[in-house]
């Protein structure tokens, strides 16, 4: 079984940075991925990295959103930069056994194990 908690988010202005943390606990799967979704709108995969350290982002974060992990400490990072208010979200974090994980748009049914979710507001 796998349980994945989330830390960080927030408030931050325009421009700003944050970054987001998604602890790992039990088997540590190749596949880990951040997604965000707005009231009213699907799931937004936003940032993929899998067990040997391939990354890939959705073209909305290109550039701005860097996808981490710590494998000793079994832990994702997503460090968001130059922070627009469309990145307003509830953002998760995500894990998958799958070793098909690199593709766009980042398709929310492959992960089987979520986060509880973290809000992240930008404002002016």
């Amino acid at each position: 079984q796998v349980r994945l908690w989330q830390s960080g988010g927030g408030s931050e202005q325009v421009g700003g940075s944050l970054r987001l943390s998604c602890a790992a606990s039990g088997s540590s799967l190749y596949c880990m991925a951040w997604f965000r979704q707005t009231p009213g709108k699907e799931r937004e995969g936003v940032a993929v990295q899998t067990g040997l350290s391939s990354r890939i982002y959705s073209d909305s974060v290109k550039g701005r959103f860097t996808i981490s992990r710590d494998y000793a400490k079994n832990t994702l990072y997503l460090q968001m930069s130059s922070l627009k208010f469309e990145d307003t979200a509830m953002y998760y974090c995500a894990a998958s056994d799958s070793d098909r994980c690199l593709s766009l748009p980042i398709p929310p049914e492959l992960y089987t194990y979520w986060g509880q979710g973290t809000q992240v507001t930008v404002s002016s």
